[in-house]
């Protein structure tokens, strides 16, 4: 019976503990652990593998030092070893291995290592230093390297990636690499233009993500580009191989090349976070285009009516710049179009019933939020009862919420925030089966919230946005039965970063607490909010909300609530954010709250509450602002003493100083200080990253709506 000469589980997480000691197998020359759950130091019994070719141990959780013994494999022609715990210093036997053509070592924590034992790999084609404790800057890096050149005994890389390597230009070996095609050089300190010598004709895949690159050539930044024969080609129109090109989140200006719009090989094209202008090119020859992201850049006019000729296209993603255009229903009959974002441009125009059906095959997010959408709310003849996600907040939608919606069974984020939709609380979706998010805040909702207390309604809702609308009425406790997923508690998992989204569309929301959003640009599956702000609900709050175990957000300000505070809320173990300010609640702040450990944000202001404020746990942590605008109340922080209670409260108006107080407050949030764990890992974009006139500006246009509060 012959013994193996393959060994692949890769990707089986259910694989592990220690490798075993290898016995010597002649025959084996293929192993591969990639993705698995295997642990422990490497082995030195890998030396009885000797006709060994591949070795892959990409993504598994091995520590340690690199056994010395590997030396001896020399038939090795793939090493994978990154994306462990590895530390340590390489051993110098594996610059030896005569077959060597595949090094990848990224992502562990090797110590220093010098450069020009590569030299020695004479063989070499792949090779992987990403995230390298390695001293590569802008004078050493290109010399340290060898050159890829005839004096070298180094061979034409193909791949070379140097992701997050702390480099500050392009190293030099780049300029004999004629056959080079993928190279990774994202997240680097890299600044100006590329140089010209980097396009390079044989590239494939392209990486220059997340540098500080203000051009795409020298050409553009020497302002040259014209010569005595007419106009000098741009290198980047060279690359005729190319399928996957990655500029985002750089400096990049002027206009997008035309040129890429005509190369045919062309999967993936990501220029997000720049600041490019002018109009997108046409794709008239990029047939094979997979995914485009423009998103973030000041590009303007029209979207180019060639895009409905790219039918492999599944993601297009051209939000916050200022295009000016319509709904593009002549994408309809793309048949792979899964993401659409046209999120904060100018699109206008209505979004009506039309006389024939469209038809959007596949696709799973449309994302429309913030442009000049008006006209009744209508999606009865999109048939896209597959969505996903589904974004038309901040537009100037009215009318009633589409019953047709109720068919998306698939819905997991519903958010129509900020519009003009008149209608009662939109009961009949109550069962959709994935629903998570739903947002309905600053419309012209209605009336009482009635709902069925059947098993099966909202099954999955965690987050629950009715704020800035008319509501009325009790909140009831079949209400708050309804909302069974905010029920289940976490039991401290909060460390599985799991996110609401998919891998080319990350669903965010904003949440409102002291009169100020902020934007979690990440959703966590286990984040929970119940706002209820800037309605009219009146009457007791409900001891039944203690059922809302999971609850991280609860903001019931600016209603018209009284009695006391429930001692109840004391089970709401989560809770890192509490606002019940500008409400008629009376009686003594429970010291029952005391036990709130994860209390980070609390607003009691503008009550009818009296007596001493509770001192202990995060009670010791909370400021004046927390309290003020109720005269019967004494005790730290407040200067106030037992014996000058009465004081009228000062009224709530229109100083923007308080809302320089409220971000003061949210800060321990922000940065993580505290236990406000949850919304300091789902924060991306907050206030504190414009605290001019943006949020100044805002304040006047939303006015009271947004609740906001000053001294």
């Amino acid at each position: 019976m012959p013994k193996m000469q393959s060994i692949d589980i890769s990707s089986n997480r259910n694989l592990t503990g220690r490798l075993p000691e290898f016995p010597l197998i002649s025959i084996l020359q293929v192993l591969s652990l990639y993705g698995t759950n295997f642990s422990g130091k490497l082995p030195e019994s890998l030396d009885n593998l000797k006709f060994l070719t591949h070795l892959d141990l990409y993504g598994c959780n091995f520590f340690g030092q690199v056994p010395s013994a590997i030396a001896n494999l020399t038939n090795l022609v793939y090493l994978d070893l990154r994306h462990n715990y590895l530390r340590g210093s390489i051993p110098k036997s594996i610059f030896k291995l005569p077959r060597l053509e595949e090094l990848y070592i990224g992502y562990n924590n090797f110590d220093s290592l010098k450069l020009d034992m590569f030299s020695q790999l004479k063989n070499l084609r792949g090779l992987d230093l990403s995230n390298m404790s390695l001293s590569f800057n802008a004078i050493d890096f290109p010399k340290q390297f060898p050159r890829g050149d005839a004096n070298s005994s180094i061979p034409m890389l193909r791949w070379l990636l140097l992701q997050s390597c702390n480099i500050s230009t392009f190293p030099e070996i780049l300029k004999s690499q004629e056959n080079l095609e993928y190279l990774d050089l994202s997240n680097n300190k890299i600044s100006g233009a590329v140089p010209n010598w980097v396009w390079k004709k044989s590239l494939q895949y392209l990486s220059l993500s997340n540098n500080h690159l203000s051009s795409l050539d020298q050409f553009l930044s020497n302002q040259s580009l014209t010569s005595s024969q007419g106009s000098s080609p741009r290198p980047i129109c060279n690359l005729s191989q190319l399928w996957y090109f990655n500029a985002s989140y750089n400096n990049l200006s002027g206009s997008i090349p035309n040129c890429l719009g005509n190369i045919s090989t062309l999967y993936s094209l990501d220029l997000q976070g720049n600041n490019f202008t002018g109009f997108l090119p046409n794709f008239v020859k990029a047939a094979n285009l997979r995914i485009l992201k423009v998103n973030e850049n000041r590009l303007e006019g029209k979207l180019p009516r060639s895009l409905a000729k790219c039918t492999y296209l599944q993601v297009l993603d051209v939000g916050n710049n200022m295009m000016h255009d319509t709904f593009p229903f002549w994408l309809e009959k793309l048949p792979a179009l899964k993401v659409l974002v046209l999120r904060e441009n100018r699109f206008y125009g209505q979004i009506k019933r039309f006389k024939r059906k469209l038809f959007f095959p596949a696709l799973d997010v449309l994302d429309i939020a913030s442009n000049e959408f008006s006209g009744e709310l209508s999606i009865d003849s999109l048939q896209a009862t597959q969505l996903r996600s589904l974004k038309i907040g901040e537009n100037k939608l009215e009318g009633k919420l589409p019953r047709s919606l109720a068919y998306c069974t698939k819905l997991e984020v519903l958010d129509l925030g900020k519009n003009m939709i008149h209608d009662k609380f939109p009961f009949w979706l109550e069962k959709l089966p994935s629903l998570k998010v739903l947002v309905l805040r600053a419309n012209k909702f209605y009336g009482t919230i009635q709902v069925s207390v059947a098993e099966n309604a909202f099954p999955m809702l965690r987050i629950l946005d009715l704020a800035s609308n008319n509501f009325s009425g009790e909140l009831s406790v079949e209400f708050l039965q309804c909302l069974r997923a905010m029920m289940v508690r976490t039991d401290g998992n909060k460390a599985k970063l799991d996110y609401i989204g998919e891998e080319n569309y990350q669903d965010s929301v904003t949440i409102v607490n002291k009169g100020l959003e902020m934007v979690l640009e990440k959703i966590l599956t286990i984040f929970t909010c119940l706002d209820l702000s800037n309605n009219s609900f009146h009457g007791r709050i409900p001891e039944e909300i203690q059922n809302l175990g999971s609850l991280i957000v609860l903001n019931l300000s600016h209603n018209s609530f009284s009695g006391q505070i429930p001692p109840a809320l004391e089970n709401l173990k989560e809770l890192e954010s509490l606002d019940l300010s500008q409400n008629k609640l009376s009686g003594k702040i429970p010291p029952q709250l005391t036990s709130l450990t994860f209390l980070s944000a609390l607003d009691l202001s503008y009550n009818n509450l009296e007596g001493s404020i509770p001192q202990s746990n995060q009670f010791n942590t909370f400021s004046n602002d927390s309290y003020r605008g109720n005269p019967r109340l004494y005790g730290p922080p407040l200067t106030r003493k037992c014996n000058e209670v009465g004081v009228p409260p000062s009224i709530p108006g229109e100083d923007v100083d308080s809302l320089v107080d409220g971000i003061s407050d949210w800060k321990i949030v922000l940065i993580g200080y505290g236990c406000g764990m949850v919304i300091g890992l789902c924060i991306g974009y907050t206030v504190l990253n414009e605290m001019g006139n943006k949020w100044h500006d805002n304040c006047k246009r939303n006015g009271k709506r947004n609740g906001r509060r000053s001294r």
